[in-house]
């Protein structure tokens, strides 16, 4: 079967001069969770644009099997509306497809519940931990219903515990939506727990240096992150990174 999403020798460069990717070749296969590392600057957040269509690349080509699917976006900020309550945020795209109230605040009040939110309906942006407007933001992701989420850093700012729950959040997400999902990150840990495959980048301009397929057991936990096996496959992950920055 093709791949859901290929990228084929994808390169751009900004209108500052500063080349961000340079022949960039990825294919995503359905129902894969891949991470992408890299050292910063490498083009990694501008391969998710480029995806998404946020941003168009100056040569090479992006290919769907099939029509282009649904894509939900988590951006490394929660981007919520101030003036807007939790429902109101997660309901926003379906209001831009036009969807009529009620089913709206049905999926909207659904998603807030599944990232653990629900009772917080009626919560504004300023009421929120850190980590529960980042639960709204993947919340706003999920209610539209895609097929592949691209998400750019969502827990960086976040402080270990919470990184950790919403990384299980996560995983249940992927699982039970049968999502395909590329993860930023510049977490070797955070790949390798996360992860079926696991692509390394270059410093900029960007390009895969290594793909890294990951066995972890389907039920992830906080057991598994001292296991051997979890210890040895973030060392691959590590050195592969050391590698392609020492290139």
């Amino acid at each position: 079967m093709p791949p859901l999403l290929s990228l084929s020798a994808i390169a751009k460069t900004f209108d500052n001069g500063v080349k961000a990717i340079q022949r960039l070749d990825m294919e995503v296969a359905d129902g894969e969770f891949v991470s992408l590392v890299g050292p910063s600057g490498c083009g990694k957040s501008t391969a998710l644009r480029i995806i998404a269509g946020l941003l168009s690349p100056d040569t090479g080509t992006v290919t769907f099997a099939g029509e282009k699917p649904e894509i939900g976006f988590v951006f490394q900020e929660p981007t919520l509306m101030p003036w807007a309550s939790s429902l109101a945020n997660v309901r926003l795209p379906l209001d831009l497809e036009h969807m009529s109230r009620r089913e709206a605040d049905e999926r909207a009040r659904n998603a807030l519940a599944r990232v653990r939110l629900g009772g917080f309906e009626n919560a504004y942006p300023r009421e929120l931990s850190g980590g529960m407007k980042m639960r709204v933001s993947i919340a706003r992701a999920i209610a539209a219903e895609p097929k592949l989420l691209l998400m750019d850093e969502p827990f960086a700012a976040l402080d270990e515990l919470t990184r950790q729950a919403l990384n299980d959040d996560l995983l249940k997400l992927w699982r039970e939506d049968a999502l395909t999902v590329i993860f930023v990150t510049h977490s070797v840990y955070e790949s390798t727990y996360l992860s079926s495959r696991v692509v390394v980048m270059t410093p900029r301009p960007g390009r895969v240096a290594a793909n890294i397929a990951l066995s972890p057991p389907p039920e992830r936990d906080e057991h598994y992150r001292l296991t051997p096996a979890f210890t040895e496959a973030a060392r691959k992950v590590s050195a592969s990174l050391r590698e392609a920055i020492a290139a």
